[in-house]
């Protein structure tokens, strides 16, 4: 195993979200503390400002359009950074909604989770947004995922929430009380997601039933979650600064410390499957493993 970092801000602006851009070969990362994305290729790094130190730019993916989406938790917004580089954003539509969470549907469009309206909304490439309500009231969605309907976490909730591209909404208790779900993704045999309160990784079928394994290390607070093609997952471990791996079965088959107090949020997997991380202490760690 190989761990390289690269220093891509400050230790006080915090790397959160990571993603892939077209092709594998740029690594982008919101800087959620100082209204601000970066970009890494071949080891160099470029800033994006955004013009709005308090956007508190979060989740990042890339879009349909070559481009790259990411939530702007701070001043309600949905940003946008076109492949000739130029930064442009659309408003949701309620003001205070907190956007976090972000996924491209199967529709083509962006899908984001408002956390305090309890809402998820949608945006076109052309940048038209709609919203859903999720039929729940203080549940807080939290990060959100798509295979053929949306998938996302209810923090507050305790429970796993499914949406069609029409706003049909259905919600899964979890058994487990206080998990706290966060991280979330759709993978082959299932939806992965993360029980940060419990210590618990999670899968969900299509058919509505729940898996939950516990962690070695219950109080790692996992955080976020991405599904492999081989039906596994990677998880970051925000408490106990590690990444691991879960096989089909829910086993951690491997583990690579971060380094103490580096608080791993977000997470990308490359086509060599390598893995890439943010680190709140202002490096992105690339792990080939």
């Amino acid at each position: 195993m190989q761990v390289t970092e690269f220093t891509v801000a400050a230790a006080d602006e915090g790397p959160y979200g990571v993603t892939l851009g077209v092709g594998g070969s740029e690594v982008w990362t919101t800087l959620v503390h100082a209204g601000v994305v970066a970009r890494v290729v071949d080891g160099q790094v470029e800033r994006f400002e955004l013009g709005a130190p308090g956007s508190r730019p979060s989740v990042i993916v890339s879009g349909p359009d070559e481009a790259v989406w990411f939530t702007r938790n701070g001043d309600d917004r949905i940003g946008r950074i076109g492949p000739d580089g130029v930064v442009s954003a659309v408003d949701v539509l309620r003001a205070g909604s907190s956007p976090y969470g972000l996924c491209v549907g199967p529709d083509g469009a962006l899908w984001f989770t408002l956390m305090t309206t309890d809402r998820i909304g949608r945006v076109s490439v052309e940048g038209v947004v709609s919203e859903f309500p999720i039929g729940t009231t203080g549940a807080f969605p939290a990060m959100i995922t798509a295979d053929e309907d949306l998938w996302f976490t209810l923090n507050q909730g305790n429970a796993i929430g499914r949406m069609t591209v029409d706003g049909e909404v259905t919600t899964y208790p979890l058994s487990t009380a206080g998990a706290g779900p966060v991280g979330i993704s759709a993978g082959p045999q299932g939806v992965w997601f993360v029980e940060i309160i419990a210590g618990q990784v999670g899968r969900i079928d299509r058919d509505g039933k729940i898996e939950e394994f516990p962690l070695p290390d219950r109080a790692s607070k996992p955080h976020a979650v991405i599904a492999l093609p081989d039906g596994g997952c990677w998880v970051t471990l925000w408490g106990s600064a590690a990444l691991v791996r879960l096989d089909s079965h829910g086993t951690v088959v491997d583990q690579h410390q971060l380094g103490e107090g580096t608080e791993p949020h977000g997470l990308a997997v490359a086509p060599d499957s390598s893995v890439w991380v943010a680190l709140e202490t202002g490096t992105l760690a690339h792990v080939v493993h």
